[in-house]
């Protein structure tokens, strides 16, 4: 994938020196999708039968149009972990979902689970409502838990986490498992978790770290060893998450390792996941402490706080129940990212500027988007810390006419990224490297003092 600027060869030819002025380009904006759509569970979900099923995706509401899993800002997403409780360890299995009716490109691999193991389920979503419909009686025999009654989580569901997590926890405390430290990252200061005030946003500890592969014509299939060799033309589609962004994004910046397991559906391999995340920063997080907070969009009603969504929600992320909303308040949650984050951000600004963006449609690099992130969690459209706490946002981002955020201030330090150029379909990273030109070599520099790339290539001296 491609990530930064495309900036297009606009050249001035001086002797051997090409001049290339970059000119952002835009593309159209396609029809909306329908972001409301639902994932029907197959039977025996905790089963290594009912994990090597596909999940069938469809639309909620029909009326809305269809919900395809090719499609990025539908597709929905299941993560599986497995403990055995005699020894305390753990593997990760990420059944397939596909569209109703639908067949995989590659049949899912059967799981191999250990006798007396508990299953659980976790659910992503890039869309805006997932709903979980039951095969015969999936829902009831996995215990699932999608919001409460009449209030979807949202992005969000589980199944059995609690037995999970009990059983881990458990694990833990007999010393049978060990979540590893968090390290200490390239800054120096402790590599980050999904519960650290440095990472959260308005609502952590959503989505999963699933990925698959999507074939051309639409199917999709696990991601393995075998598929990718297989499917050679096949893509990826990923889940936009926290746990995604703390494990492939931010710690390989920071110079981090995430907690992994054993894959099931590739034996041999090592995967990340959602409940080693949170298994992790509960035992190693150091205080303050971000826990799921009343106003996480996520486990409101109606815009309001509701104490039996809000604690649901923590229960499928195995965090703590709270008897009263003053204990999971926003204000406090506002103020401590308030004094961690936007600091934590600047001091990795040199680490994290150079780092591809998780989504080049919303930023540039890894540190713009973590910056106008913070800015929609902390501003209106998130958390409402302007307001709660009434102070400014102390980050703003500066972003081309087509939404891009290109550089931030934070504390009233600006920090701007490379620009990266794309010449002939080749990405030069920074503008500074070499590209091939009209069959030839050259090099590409970028003259911040002229606001130009110069591009240098060999004198002709044919005759």
């Amino acid at each position: 994938m491609l990530v930064g600027i495309v900036v297009p060869l606009v050249l001035a030819l001086t002797g051997s020196a090409l001049y290339l002025v970059p000119r952002l380009t835009g593309s159209h904006a396609a029809a909306p999708a329908n972001t409301d759509c639902t994932l029907i569970v197959p039977s025996h979900p905790l089963t290594a039968r009912g994990l090597a099923t596909p999940y069938q995706l469809v639309a909620t509401d029909p009326a809305r149009g269809p919900c395809h899993e090719a499609n990025p800002d539908q597709a929905a997403f299941v993560q599986a972990a497995v403990i055995d409780p005699a020894t305390g360890r753990i593997a990760i299995y990420n059944p397939l979902v596909v569209d109703r009716g639908q067949k995989p490109a590659l049949a899912p691999v059967v799981p191999q689970l250990p006798a007396g193991g508990i299953v659980a389920l976790w659910f992503g979503f890039n869309g805006e409502n997932l709903t979980l419909r039951s095969s015969g009686n999936s829902l009831t025999e996995g215990h699932c838990v999608n919001g409460i009654r009449g209030s979807l989580f949202g992005q969000f569901a589980y199944c059995n986490a609690p037995a999970f997590f009990a059983a881990a926890n458990q694990a833990i405390r007999a010393g049978k498992l060990k979540p590893p430290p968090l390290g200490r990252a390239r800054d120096g200061l402790p590599c980050p978790s999904v519960r650290d005030f440095a990472l959260v946003d308005q609502d952590q500890s959503d989505n999963v770290t699933t990925a698959y592969l999507v074939t051309r014509d639409g199917r999709t299939a696990q991601m393995t060893r075998h598929a990718i060799a297989v499917l050679q033309h096949a893509q990826p589609q990923v889940n936009g998450s926290d746990n995604r962004l703390l494990a492939l994004g931010l710690d390989g910046a920071l110079g981090c390792t995430p907690w992994m397991a054993p894959d099931l559906a590739d034996p041999g391999q090592v995967t990340t996941a959602l409940p080693l995340n949170e298994l992790q920063a509960a035992v190693w997080q150091r205080a303050p402490v971000a826990l799921v907070p009343n106003g996480d969009p996520m486990v409101t009603v109606a815009g309001h706080p509701n104490l039996a969504k809000l604690n649901a929600y923590r229960a499928g992320v195995d965090q703590p129940q709270v008897r009263d909303q003053v204990f999971a308040s926003t204000t406090l949650y506002c103020a401590n990212l308030l004094a961690i984050a936007p600091l934590r951000l600047l001091v990795d600004a040199s680490l994290t500027k150079t780092r591809p963006s998780p989504d080049p449609a919303a930023a540039n690099s890894l540190f713009t988007f973590l910056a106008q992130r913070f800015i929609t969690t902390f501003e209106a459209d998130g958390l409402n810390c302007t307001r709660l706490l009434h102070v400014p946002d102390p980050v703003q981002v500066q972003r081309t006419p087509q939404g891009v955020a290109i550089a931030a201030t934070i504390n009233g330090e600006v920090i701007n990224t490379p620009l990266d150029c794309n010449v002939n379909g080749t990405l030069v990273v920074g503008c500074n490297g070499t590209a091939t030109l009209n069959g030839q070599t050259c090099s590409l520099m970028s003259d911040r003092r002229t606001h130009q790339i110069v591009v240098t290539c060999p004198a002709n001296t044919r005759q």
